[in-house]
């Protein structure tokens, strides 16, 4: 009984997964507020931030990332959210 319950946990278990790495900082990619193209990656499709555990991103990328994006709402260049 205690084999089925281990190897039912170990069938569940998550294949591995290559970490992500920032493209930020693996590519020198500058973030700038009016590269919609770029920002839009980081939107899903209703128009939220995609958090950094999902994208990948470092803290410090993720931090430059989110004003950029609130900056291009405020001036009109971004939806703040899509319309359902």
């Amino acid at each position: 009984m205690f084999e089925r319950e281990e190897k039912r946990h170990v069938e569940r278990g998550r294949l591995f997964q290559r970490r992500r790495v920032c493209r930020f900082c693996h590519e020198t990619t500058l973030l700038d507020y009016k590269d919609l193209n770029l920002l839009r990656n980081f939107l899903t499709e209703r128009g939220r931030i995609i958090p950094r555990r999902i994208s990948g991103n470092c803290m410090r990328h993720q931090r430059k990332l989110t004003i950029a994006i609130k900056r291009a709402r405020s001036i009109a260049l971004l939806a703040f959210a899509e319309e359902r």
